[in-house]
């Protein structure tokens, strides 16, 4: 790889320890929210890490074909395992990279997930598709199977995660209880800031406009994901018009050949001695066979636009809501703490000068002194979070901007779609014309050419 900066470095094998807390009154996290990761001066790297890039490592050079060559991820439903109570679905996941196939249930990858946030919380973790415990439909099901594998294939092929163990245990680890596995690979090893050699030096690589630069990048990042959620939408409804049009198709040419089926004798004075309605019936008998290749071909259109471009349009968007999930960590997370912080120094302060000016005891003082100076290696070690989280945020934006050439394959999917569905639809079309002409028998039997509807209301 040649954006080495966004490779992780070895995890120090020892715990690091815990650090002040900016706030003792904070709020305690929300059940859903990712656990916060240790506040920790950077440690000194040893020499089993991974040496600087040269260049700056800001920056990323990656292409999109690099990217998708990563790996490429397989999550295929295998059949429903039935509890004493509940029914539970297994997925079988497969990676080309590893050359594994493990089994994972859908609570697998929740504790795959959390684990990640709290070694990356810097970096855009994809959401999870929701759970749904009862009633879970087949539609469900397979929706859910989809945005499990987008989350996989994103996460697998994104340069941090792809090197670090947690990813290779969750494709590659087959033993009984692989949740505690993940858990314990994030035990006493720190998040990303902790781990990283450049963490403390975050600050030197970035611009010195990177705030006006982040604001800019998360406007047009909003743009991008609602203009591409309107695409997405208008996909999924053409797909469902091209599923309705094989249904209609079908049901059109089983009503023909059950009319040509039809078996009720018909009165002689109502035929008048002729054979036309039972020719007729003879020849749209043998219609339903190309209705019914019609339909299939209407379905299958359908269904290869709804993987080829339905699903590249949600991975795409999945990747954005991950981007503008980071950015409310970013505002909510490391930034706020710092602000805290801040706040709390500026309390301490003012409470030293009211110790100092009132003539308090030595030891006050000296417990006063001591809780300052804590709290100046919080608020230094909050800043140079905050650094690195904007370090990683620019790295992020890049690497949504590596995706981008995916509107390209988007489109050339979309498009060859329908020139080829077009196209083979046209061919049974064409091949059905002919079928048609006993239809229009003249009065002696000869076929006659069908006129347009415009002949019959022409003047004479």
């Amino acid at each position: 790889m040649t954006g080495g900066a966004m490779d992780p470095l070895p995890a120090a094998p020892a715990a690091a320890a815990a650090e002040p807390e900016a706030d003792e009154e904070a709020d305690p996290p929300a059940a859903d929210s990712p656990p916060a990761p240790q506040v920790s001066e950077p440690r000194a790297p040893d020499s089993s890490r991974m040496q600087m890039p040269p260049g700056n490592p800001l920056l990323l050079s990656l292409t999109l074909q690099e990217l998708l060559a990563r790996d490429a991820v397989q999550v295929e439903l295998i059949p429903e395992k039935k509890g004493l109570f509940l029914k539970h679905v297994e997925y079988e996941v497969s990676s080309q990279r590893f050359t594994s196939c493990v089994y994972r249930r859908y609570n697998d990858f929740v504790v795959f997930h959390e684990v990640l946030l709290q070694k990356f919380p810097y970096r855009m973790v994809p959401a999870l598709p929701p759970k749904r415990m009862l009633g879970a439909d087949r539609e469900f099901i397979e929706a859910r199977r989809r945005a499990l594998k987008r989350f996989i294939n994103l996460v697998a092929r994104h340069p941090p995660f792809s090197e670090d163990v947690v990813l290779k245990l969750f494709l590659s680890f087959s033993g009984p209880d692989v949740q505690n596995k993940l858990k314990e690979s994030a035990q006493c090893v720190g998040d990303e800031f902790m781990n990283c050699k450049l963490a403390a030096r975050a600050k030197d690589f970035l611009p010195a406009d990177i705030q006006t630069q982040f604001a800019i990048s998360r406007e047009l990042i909003r743009n991008i994901y609602n203009s591409f959620h309107k695409l997405r939408d208008r996909a999924e409804r053409m797909v469902s018009r091209a599923i309705d049009n094989a249904a209609d198709l079908l049901i059109f040419g089983k009503e023909l050949s059950a009319l040509g089926s039809d078996t009720t004798p018909l009165p002689s004075w109502a035929t008048l001695n002729s054979s036309t309605w039972g020719s007729l019936k003879q020849a749209l008998k043998g219609l339903s066979v190309e209705f019914a290749l019609l339909a299939d071909k209407a379905a299958q259109q359908g269904k290869q636009e709804e993987n080829d471009v339905v699903e590249k349009l949600n991975l795409f968007l999945d990747l954005l809501q991950s981007y503008k999930d980071l950015c409310e960590r970013h505002e909510k997370g490391v930034l706020h703490k710092h602000q805290r912080a801040l706040h709390k120094y500026s309390l301490m302060k003012r409470q030293m000068t009211s110790a100092a000016t009132q003539n308090r005891e030595p030891e006050c003082v000296e417990q006063l002194e001591s809780r300052i100076v804590e709290q100046e290696n919080v608020i230094q070690t909050m800043e140079l979070r905050n650094y690195f989280s904007l370090y990683c945020l620019h790295q992020e934006t890049q690497l949504v901007h590596v995706y981008l050439p995916l509107t390209s394959h988007i489109l050339g999917a979309f498009v060859s779609s329908q020139i080829q569905g077009h196209k083979e639809m046209s061919k049974v079309w064409n091949d059905l014309q002919p079928k048609l002409q006993c239809l229009f028998a003249g009065p002696h039997g000869a076929p006659s050419p069908p006129r347009s509807p415009q002949d019959g209301l022409s003047p004479r």
